[in-house]
Order: C-alpha cells, then sequence, then structure tokens
C-alpha cells in the first residue's frame, strides 16, 4: 500500500469504536515564524486524521511564510481533506478538517490559542480539544490513546509524554510541578534519559505543558480559556490551578516529540534562555504568584534576584537585565521590545507598571 492509499483509508475510517467511545478530538495550533516546522506537524496530524475531528491552526501574525507554508501544504493534501480559512472573529464554526485563521496581530500564546478553541468549542461533537506546538511531531496512535482514555472518565487537563525531537532518547517534559514559593515551574523528568525514566502520577502533578496538553468540554466550561494577559509562559499553569475538582490525568504512551523555543528561544538542556523568554518568564511569575500564593511573593524576588547575580557573574549582562526588568514590571530591553512588532508590544508590554 503507497502512502496516499494509507492516508485515504485512515480518511474514511470511522471516528470511534467500541475501544475510543463516543469522544471527538480536534487540534488547536498557534503557529509563529513557524514556516520551518509546520509543515512536520501537519504531516503528522494527517497521519491520524481518522482520530482527529478537525484542526485549527491561529496564524499569530508572522513576519515570515508560515500562512502561505500552510495553505501550499492543504493543496498537496487537498484529495484527503478540506481546508478553509478566514479572520479571526469572523468565524464561529467551520466544517473543514483544517481551518487556518488569521489574526490580525500578534497576542501572543493564550489569545491565539484561545481563537482556536472557540471555533473547536462552536462544534457540539468535539469534546476533546489538543494544544499541540506547530514545532511537534505526534505519534501515530498519540490521539487514539488520547480519546480512549478521555472516554474513561472526567478530567480537567491531560497530557502524555513529550520528548525532545533532536534527542529522541531524552524526555523534555512528563508534566509540571511550580514551586508555591518561588513559582519556578519544573519539567519532570526533563533531560532524563526514556530508559531511565518513571512517568509521574497524575496526582504528583501542578499542571501539563501546553505544547501537548488535551483539555476537556467539561473543563473549558467550567474554568473558561486561558487568561491572556501573560502573553507568554504560565498560561498554561494558570489554566490548570483553575480546574476545580476536575483532576488532571495522564497517558503515559501518547507520544509527542517537540523542539521547543524554535520561535523564542527557551532554555533547553545545554542553552540558556534568552533575553526575550527572561523578560517573559520572570515577569509572569510574578503575576501568577500574586493570583494563586501571594505569601511566597518575597522568596519569588530573592529566588530572581539571585538569577540575575549568577547571570552577570557568567558574563550574561543582557539576560541578567531581562529577568530585572521583568521581575520588576519595568520597560523591556530593547532586545525583547524589538523583536515585537508595535501592534503586539501593545499586547505584550500594555501600559507598564511596577507591581502588575
Amino acid at each position: 500500500m503507497n502512502e496516499s492509499q494509507e492516508l485515504t483509508d485512515l480518511a474514511g475510517a470511522p471516528k470511534g469504536d467500541e475501544s475510543t467511545g463516543s469522544c471527538s478530538l480536534g487540534v488547536a495550533i498557534v503557529s509563529f515564524q513557524s514556516a520551518d516546522v509546520i509543515e512536520a506537524c501537519l504531516d503528522s496530524l494527517l497521519e491520524s486524521k481518522a482520530d482527529i475531528a478537525k484542526v485549527v491552526i491561529t496564524e499569530n501574525a508572522s513576519r515570515d511564510s508560515s500562512a502561505e507554508v500552510i495553505r501550499e501544504w492543504a493543496k498537496k493534501h487537498s484529495h484527503l481533506l478540506d481546508f478553509g480559512e478566514g479572520e479571526v472573529g469572523t468565524l464561529n464554526h467551520s466544517e473543514s478538517w483544517l481551518t487556518l485563521l488569521h489574526a490580525p496581530v500578534n497576542g501572543g500564546f493564550a489569545y491565539a490559542t484561545n481563537r482556536s478553541l472557540e471555533v473547536l468549542m462552536a462544534d457540539p461533537t468535539i469534546n476533546l480539544f489538543w494544544l499541540v506546538n506547530p514545532d511537534c511531531r505526534i505519534a501515530d496512535d498519540a490521539a487514539a490513546r488520547y480519546i480512549k482514555e478521555g472516554s474513561a472518565q472526567d478530567f480537567s487537563l491531560m497530557g502524555g509524554r513529550t520528548i525532545f525531537e533532536n534527542h529522541r532518547d531524552t524526555v523534555q517534559t512528563d508534566g509540571g510541578r511550580v514551586s508555591r514559593w518561588t513559582g519556578v515551574c519544573e519539567s519532570v523528568n526533563l533531560g532524563v534519559k526514556i530508559t531511565a525514566s518513571t512517568f509521574p502520577s497524575a496526582g504528583s502533578l501542578d499542571f501539563i505543558t501546553g505544547a501537548n496538553c488535551v483539555a476537556s468540554r467539561a473543563f473549558l466550561e467550567t474554568a473558561g480559556l486561558m487568561e491572556e494577559d501573560y502573553f507568554l509562559y504560565y498560561e498554561e499553569v494558570d489554566w490548570a490551578l483553575r480546574r476545580g475538582k476536575l483532576p488532571l490525568k495522564v497517558v503515559p504512551d501518547a507520544i509527542v516529540w517537540h523542539h521547543g523555543g524554535t520561535s523564542i528561544g527557551t532554555g533547553s538542556v545545554g542553552r540558556r534562555p534568552s533575553a526575550f523568554a527572561n523578560y517573559f518568564n520572570y515577569r509572569n511569575r510574578v503575576r501568577f504568584m500574586r493570583r494563586f500564593s501571594p505569601m511566597g511573593l518575597p522568596v519569588t524576588f530573592l529566588f530572581a534576584l539571585a538569577k540575575a547575580a549568577q547571570l552577570v557573574l557568567l558574563g550574561a549582562g543582557g539576560e541578567a537585565r531581562a529577568v530585572l526588568a521583568g521581575l520588576f514590571s519595568m520597560k523591556p530591553p530593547k532586545e525583547v521590545s524589538d523583536a515585537l512588532s508595535p501592534e503586539a508590544r501593545e499586547f505584550a508590554f500594555p501600559r507598564i507598571k511596577p507591581w502588575t
């Protein structure tokens, strides 16, 4: 059987059976400067087309050719899928398997994710909502595993194993924990070899990574969409802590391979976070702590000041300045603000005031 025949067979397969229950899964993707990675992501999703009801991409006003790459990919696979596109705010529902939304401005990760979720939620047949980063590739059976587990019991957010794309023997995250004193987030099993790792229990986690996270309709209707004022980082942590009595859920065999930090310079094994990543990480850490653990704010500040001092000693003065500017919600360093368009800066740095 050739690849085209195989995908056609998948497209014609039934959406559910006794093993998967009545769950229907939609995928929400935020595309930003993703021209070099989005095709591989879409290829992997298409191979699971029989298990995925819809994919909605919000193109977050990239300055590269991301939107054109997505269109060309859809043309190439037009015999296998229906494609539609429209502007954010004008499309409440789409019958297409793949829908491309165009955001007028880069409003941040949560803003774009929420626009995709709104379109998916308008379809009453979809009850599982999978957030996937554009620099991810999903395993062939990941969607089916999520559907099977998602039909078993009520839950808030569900996650599997996220592995480094460039180091496929190494875990990137198996879920996350956050300190109520420092606000520092820990990716469980980060950098641990797969063969040496033990998958954590759902009860030991605080949140699921936003790069590979399935939300239930019950959770979205209870907790609502993501908070959009973070712009970048801590959105999924905040989201998870608003879950109430709905538990987290883990599916260790649902595998996703993730590059990580392809457009924003997120830290990784052997790589320090960029000034851009540091600014938003430390600014949003304070916002998060004010909302969920204000008693820990003094420790949060002491920890961050120690980190800035460490960066200075390492000769990373620009990164240290970004930490301090974010920590005190001051005007961002030029290298941080210049990474965004003037329109996006209004979303990212609204009315900069200390301690907000």
